[in-house]
């Protein structure tokens, strides 16, 4: 009674608002609008559990200040605008669990994990029992207990990725129908939480439950790979053997051909160890050979077959890749032969 008492009291209040302003509004003028994206999230999303609200943006820290004096004036504590250098998402981690989450395998809290694809047609979520599997004598308990687990993590899934459609999860098999009778109601206690509309088909005895869910907007697909850094997508990288020629090749083109000094060599660790180890080591042999001393620099961030060189400035020195160039006119000769 005191919420509705409390809802009929703020709409009183825009009434009379709204029936001020119209009195000395001129053409074109607002005298009454929406709530924006940020409230309507507040009126719908803020409950007891919330702990902290952290805003980046001045105008949308007042705007939601307003609202909350309004609706929840004790939760104006949890309010806090986020003003420092560094961007929020990165400040809380929360871009390196989005990285995580939607993921294609998803780990399952308490074991297992799951492994979710996406076509056209349907969302298909496999459930696998990872480590869990040798833990447990009896293997139909443990089949029931990963899939009491999974049928939590599925849940939560399908309302953070907002998957919509028809889903089929394909569950571990379990023999007795007992156990797929307690799978089938965990997936439907756990979604009741769920606003949007949704049916739970019987789990069959091959252990696949199909999910049929309301689509409200698109399902959020967030792209979780990169590109590769030393192939660069292609897949394809210049011959490995080749590499030790290519650095060799390049470091007597600079002490010789660009007279050159006070090199500095990164290369991969493989690279460095085949450098510097033995009695005596190629990096011994170049000075021998040129009378300039060449810096090695144990670089694991760079690929197997990539190097850089830089000056006696530290300034990094460009290269065309010997190695680099022969692959590009052998993929152009093979274009061409096609």
């Amino acid at each position: 009674v005191a919420e509705l008492d409390k809802d009929m009291q703020d709409m009183v209040g825009k009434w009379e608002q709204l029936y001020t302003t119209l009195r000395t509004a001129k053409p074109n003028d607002k005298v009454l609008g929406e709530l924006g994206r940020t409230s309507s999230m507040l009126r719908d999303m803020l409950n007891e559990s919330f702990d902290s609200i952290l805003v980046d943006a001045p105008a949308m820290y007042e705007e939601m200040r307003d609202y909350l004096q309004k609706i929840a004036p004790d939760k104006l504590g949890l309010l806090k605008l986020h003003n420092t250098k560094v961007k929020i998402f990165e400040h809380i981690g929360i871009e390196k669990q989005l990285k995580t989450l939607f993921g294609k395998t998803v780990t399952v809290p308490g074991g297992g994990y799951l492994v979710i694809e996406h076509t056209e047609a349907l969302h298909v979520i496999d459930v696998n029992s990872g480590s869990k599997s040798n833990q447990e004598n009896d293997q139909e308990a443990t089949a029931l207990m990963i899939n009491l687990l999974a049928a939590k993590e599925v849940a939560r899934q399908l309302r953070l990725r907002d998957m919509g459609g028809i889903i089929v999860v394909d569950f571990i098999d379990m023999r007795a129908a007992e156990s797929r009778k307690k799978v089938e109601d965990a997936v439907r206690d756990v979604m009741k939480a769920d606003k949007a509309k949704f049916t739970v088909l019987p789990l069959t005895k091959f252990g696949l439950l199909q999910i049929t869910r309301q689509r409200v907007r698109p399902a959020e697909t967030i792209v979780t790979g990169e590109v590769c850094p030393t192939c660069g997508g292609t897949g394809r990288i210049s011959a490995s053997i080749q590499v030790t020629d290519d650095i060799d090749n390049s470091i007597d083109d600079l002490l010789v051909a660009q007279n050159q000094s006070g090199l500095t060599l990164s290369v991969h660790p493989f690279l460095y160890a085949y450098y510097t180890k033995g009695l005596v080591s190629r990096q011994m042999k170049w000075y021998l050979k040129y009378y300039k001393w060449v810096k090695l620099v144990n670089d694991s961030s760079l690929g197997l077959t990539d190097y850089r060189i830089e000056d006696e400035r530290g300034e990094e020195i460009q290269l065309r890749s010997m190695a680099a160039a022969m692959s590009k006119v052998q993929d152009r000769e093979i274009e061409f032969t096609d």
